[in-house]
Order: structure tokens, then C-alpha cells, then sequence
């Protein structure tokens, strides 16, 4: 068990470290590949309207000349040990970790992201506890009653659930229960130590519209799976022993179905963790999200540059956690 883990835990340094590589070059080195001179790249940076003296600091300032390996040194140095931003005689330090500097607002980038990451984390952890719980639930009813009324019903509201985008259930939310029946506030976020019934009040229609999505699929992968582990000879057995159905459902056929929803659980959790860039946009939550949507309109490349490496971050954390989880779900991992 404990080689297990370190392996894991291995893989998911070796993993980080090739997130960062591949981070800094898609904004760094594809750019060039793609035929942008250094001033044109420096113009990412400074935002719209530049004029040739912020070009030519821009690129003295982040050494945009300098060879690519010394950059890459500077961009992780910057991360573990923090960066220096020269302005004439000014300078100006962005503690580490150093996700970057934004020259349009004059703000670090990582303080910015911690500032607005509650949000990001209520509406991850809201909605994946009612897309975990409800998904499954709803895939295990649907498997056991196979073919009956409350089967085609709720595969055919998974179907809706998949096919149709979260800004449009987003938006269908406000405008009638919301603005046109008044069954709700507008939704809101409030700090959970200031008010838990606040928070959980302002967050549910955020929660409800993202889950709807993810709940869908994860009942139509329960489903499926639970069709498949049911038709197994060790269920019949089970069955012929004389246990009953409850037990045989959920003590010897869900148990090696939720292996594969696990692995989709970390992936669907970290990106949600890394932004839930519609359903913030929707609800005008100021999580991390919306975040980025307004660094990309403004072309602040550095916050950017900052929110994807952040998202990158949660995403294989998330799916290392998922891998030591793995021996709970499924104890045939331990001896691998």
C-alpha cells in the first residue's frame, strides 16, 4: 500500500512538472513558432491600445529577448521563490508563489485567484455532492427497474440534461423562477462563516444548473455500469444464496461500478475547482472563472497565463487524490 502511494504520489509531481512545462509554452514558445516577433508578443501583455515605449518596457521588464531556457528558469523561479517587475527606478516584487503580474490592473495574479476562490469552492463542492449523490442514485433505480416508467423518464431527462448547455438552464432558471414565479432570491454569494443558510440559499440555483449537467451523465454511466455488473455470474450467485436485493445492489454490485465514476468525479470536480467559467458568467458570481472571462476581454495575458496554470494545478491534484482512493473503492489496487 504505502509503494502504491509514493508511486502515485510520484507520477503526480512528474505530472506538475510537465503541466508547467507545457503552460509556459503554450503562451511563451508556440506564439514565436507561429511567427510572433518578441515586440508582437510583449503586445499581449500590455493590453489593448499599447504604445512602442510599454512594448519596448515589456519586453526589457520580462526579458522576452533572452533565451527561451533562461525565461523558463525565471517563469519557475518566480513560482517557488517570487519575481521582480522593474518600473524605471521602481520595483515592484510579486511574492511567491509568482503566478504572474498584471500591468493593466497593477495586481499579482495569485492573490487575486485566492480572493475569489470561495467562490469557486462553493459552487464546486455544492454542485458535486448533488451531481454525485443524485447521478448515482438515479443510474442504480434506473438499473434495478430496468424498462419501467421512472427508467425512460429519467434517462430521458439525462438526455435532456447532457444535450443542453449551462448558460441556457442557467438563464431559463432566472428568468422564471426567479424573475417571473418569485420562488427565489437571485442567487448570491455570502461568506459561509458570516451566514451558512445565506450561503447555501444564494449558492442552490448555481448548484442545480451545474449539477444538472454532470448528473445526467453520471446516471447514465451508473446506470450502464450497474446493467453490466448485475448480468455477472458472482450477482446470480450471490442472488442464490439467498441474499437479499438490497444487499446484493449495493454491497456487491455498486461497489466495482463506482471505480469508473470515481476517476470522472476528480476530472469534472478539478475542472469546476479550476473555473465554472459559464455558470459564474450566468449568475455574475466573481469566482475564478469570471476571473478569466474579463482577462481575456481585456487581454491581460498574464492573468490568463495565471489562471490556467492554477486550473492545470487543481485538476492533477484532483486525480492524485482520486488515485489514493482508488484502495477504498476497490481493494484489488492495494497489490498492484
Amino acid at each position: 500500500m504505502l509503494s502504491y502511494i509514493l508511486r502515485r504520489l510520484g507520477a503526480g509531481l512528474l505530472l506538475l512538472a510537465v503541466v508547467t512545462m507545457v503552460t509556459f509554452a503554450i503562451f511563451y514558445v508556440v506564439p514565436r513558432w507561429a511567427g510572433r516577433s518578441v515586440e508582437q508578443l510583449a503586445t499581449m501583455y500590455v493590453g489593448r491600445a499599447p504604445t512602442e515605449e510599454a512594448i519596448a518596457a515589456t519586453v526589457e521588464r520580462l526579458g522576452l529577448d533572452r533565451p527561451v531556457a533562461v525565461q523558463f528558469g525565471e517563469f519557475v523561479r518566480g513560482i517557488f521563490l517570487g519575481a521582480e517587475y522593474r518600473f524605471g527606478r521602481e520595483t515592484i516584487e510579486c511574492s511567491a508563489p509568482c503566478l504572474g503580474y498584471s500591468f493593466q490592473t497593477y495586481q499579482e495574479v495569485f492573490p487575486e485567484i485566492v480572493a475569489r476562490l470561495p467562490v469557486t469552492v462553493s459552487l464546486a463542492v455544492g454542485a458535486g455532492i448533488l451531481w454525485l449523490v443524485g447521478g448515482i442514485a438515479v443510474g442504480v433505480v434506473s438499473a434495478v427497474w430496468k424498462g419501467s416508467l421512472f427508467d425512460r423518464a429519467a434517462m430521458a431527462i439525462a438526455l435532456t440534461g447532457v444535450s443542453l448547455p449551462v448558460f441556457f438552464t442557467g438563464l431559463l432558471i432566472l428568468a422564471f423562477p426567479v424573475h417571473s414565479w418569485g420562488w427565489f432570491d437571485t442567487p448570491r454569494y455570502v461568506p459561509f462563516t458570516e451566514d451558512p443558510w445565506g450561503w447555501a440559499e444564494g449558492m442552490f440555483l448555481p448548484w442545480v444548473t451545474l449539477a444538472f449537467l454532470h448528473a445526467a451523465m453520471y446516471a447514465r454511466q451508473t446506470r450502464a455500469g450497474m446493467l453490466e455488473v448485475l448480468g455477472e455470474d458472482y450477482i446470480r450467485t450471490a442472488r442464490a444464496k439467498g441474499l437479499n436485493e438490497r444487499s446484493v445492489v449495493l454491497k456487491h454490485a455498486l461497489r466495482p461500478t463506482l471505480t469508473p465514476i470515481v476517476t470522472i468525479f476528480g476530472l469534472d470536480l478539478g475542472l469546476v475547482l479550476g473555473g465554472a467559467v459559464l455558470t459564474e458568467q450566468v449568475f455574475s458570481l466573481n469566482g475564478i472563472g469570471r476571473y478569466a472571462v474579463s482577462a481575456i476581454t481585456q487581454s491581460d495575458l498574464p492573468v490568463i497565463l495565471g489562471v490556467t496554470l492554477f486550473g492545470a494545478v487543481f485538476i492533477v491534484v484532483c486525480n492524485l487524490l482520486v488515485d489514493l482512493l482508488y484502495p477504498l473503492v476497490d481493494p484489488r489496487v492495494r497489490i498492484r
